[in-house]
């Protein structure tokens, strides 16, 4: 026996179409009750009258992430009913009891009692992947012939033909539909995920057929309701937008992973992912780089179009959806410093002299790992140990994870640096700083004291839980005045620093 179907949260309006009108931007049906709604134009080439429209009552115009379902007049033949919704997660290919391959999409915030829609593979591989099925001249070319390059093209050789053919359909005054063949094509291949399975879909048709970058979106399909209401099974996608947003921000080169023909850059805090290849760097690199990058303290300025991705983890026993945002490659600009090139030599020197050295940076280690020693002191041991005088000895303590904006912004500002450990303590005109190169720690703040080096006598002996528990009164002795949190936005942290500090 078939299950209820789900009661919808808000009232809903089903009506028939009485009459249709298109204008010059969008589409206006008169309903059977007399009123008006609006919709896409595309969405009217799809209508009829005599369809059943259906739709929550608080979404007026229809919009393309409204939910909508259009029941097809019943002398068209079923599995012709329209569903569009907003969706989330696409799950990754599956068999169903008929030993076919299918995805299912998760409808967020649906009122209509429809909680996922079931596609089968083969209408991804139509609507996304477009396999050339041998019929027309037009239905036997590939993404590679579209952006007329070779199966085998780099990364780098899949943009540069990706912008002449923008170009030539710029110039050819070609229609919009052309554009995103072209973009499409390049947004498929240019993944190297996506790209692997279009390349097996080449050989073998029948290949699962993932949902590209995981769905997030704005589904209009084709096909018919299940018996029990729950789900829509979908024969057909007519349109799916996933849900994008422009942004515009500096990223650091050290967080990329570099490969010989492209750079991936993963960062956590904000939840982005994007591949980067030579092309829209213009610079060429290796996976050598992986090795000094830590020491690189460059920023590209990127200006993208994001979407929305994500993927399911086991996390104490449990399933969770980790989301995350990755680029458009056909969206994506990045922007390098003037100084690039000199920086990148800067970080591979700084790279070579650690091993040069190697012997004499040890007995550095040594020595401040059991005292704060002053940097201008380290550096007059360099110059003993015949280590060149401009080696910046305050990279021993760097980690690759770091941003080298919080060090830059304090050390500015110090009267002395000293080195301990894996730390940096500061002596500021108004207060002491504690800062740790490592991602994930905070800024330390203590008022000015009287004596340095009898700060410095306390504070090496004690351990951070020690000052913010105040065991043996520690933090009271060190004039303990918090803790400033680095965060994901430099800037806030700045600010907090100033406000505390009063500097």
């Amino acid at each position: 026996m078939a299950a209820a179907p789900t009661i919808p949260a808000c009232q809903v309006c089903r009506e028939r179409v009485a009459s249709l009108q298109r204008k010059a931007d969008h589409a206006e049906c008169l309903l059977a009750n007399g009123s008006k709604l609006r919709i896409s134009r595309f969405l009217a080439a799809n209508v009829a009258t005599g369809d059943e429209i259906a739709f929550p009552l608080f979404t007026s115009p229809v919009n393309r992430g409204t939910e909508l379902y259009v029941t097809k007049n019943s002398r068209f033949g079923h599995g012709r009913d329209l569903y569009q919704a907003p969706i989330g997660y696409v799950t990754q290919p599956q068999k169903n009891k008929r030993n076919q391959l299918f995805v299912s999409a998760e409808v967020r915030e649906g009122s209509l009692g429809i909680s996922s829609i079931l596609l089968r593979c083969e209408v991804l591989r139509d609507y996304f992947y477009r396999i050339p099925r041998g019929g027309t001249a037009s239905d036997q070319y590939t993404f590679y012939d579209v952006l007329r390059v070779p199966a085998g093209a780099s990364p780098a050789e899949l943009r540069v033909g990706y912008k002449l053919r923008a170009l030539e359909l710029d110039s050819a005054g070609a229609p919009h539909s052309d554009h995103v063949d072209v973009e499409r094509a390049f947004n498929i291949l240019a993944q190297p995920e996506l790209r692997a399975c279009y390349d097996a879909l080449l050989t073998d048709a029948e290949d699962p057929a993932p949902f590209p970058y995981g769905g997030f979106g704005s589904l209009l399909a084709a096909g018919e309701r299940s018996h029990d209401g729950r789900a829509f099974f979908a024969n057909r996608i007519l349109a799916f937008l996933p849900e994008q947003r422009q942004r515009q921000f500096h990223a650091s080169l050290r967080k990329c992973d570099f490969y010989d023909d492209r750079a991936l850059y993963h960062d956590p805090r904000r939840k982005l992912e994007f591949w980067i290849d030579h092309a829209a760097l213009h610079m060429v690199w290796d996976s050598s780089w992986n090795q000094w990058k830590h020491l690189l303290g460059a920023k590209m300025q990127i200006n993208a179009t994001f979407v929305q991705s994500g993927r399911y983890q086991r996390r104490l026993d449990k399933w969770e959806l980790a989301s995350q945002e990755t680029a458009l490659p056909s969206r994506l600009e990045v922007k390098l410093p003037a100084d690039i090139q000199e920086q990148i030599e800067t970080a591979r020197k700084t790279y070579h002299r650690f091993g040069q050295y190697s012997t004499a940076l040890a007995q550095i280690r040594l020595r401040i790992e059991s005292q704060a020693v002053e940097k201008s002191e380290l550096e007059k041991m360099c110059a003993a140990l015949r280590i060149p005088g401009d080696f910046d000895v305050s990279l021993i303590s760097w980690r690759p994870d770091y941003d080298r904006f919080f060090y830059r912004q304090l050390s500015r500002h110090a009267r002395r640096i000293y080195l301990f450990r894996t730390e940096y303590i500061l002596e500021l005109e108004k207060f002491v700083a504690v800062e740790t190169p490592q991602l994930g720690h905070a800024t330390y703040l203590f008022s000015k004291p009287m004596s340095m080096e009898g700060f410095l006598e306390i504070y090496t002996k004690v351990t951070k839980d020690d000052i913010r528990q105040n065991r043996r009164n520690v933090a009271e002795k060190l004039g303990f005045l918090g803790r400033v949190i680095h965060g994901a936005n430099p800037r806030v942290w700045l600010k907090e620093l100033r406000r505390r500090s009063g500097e």
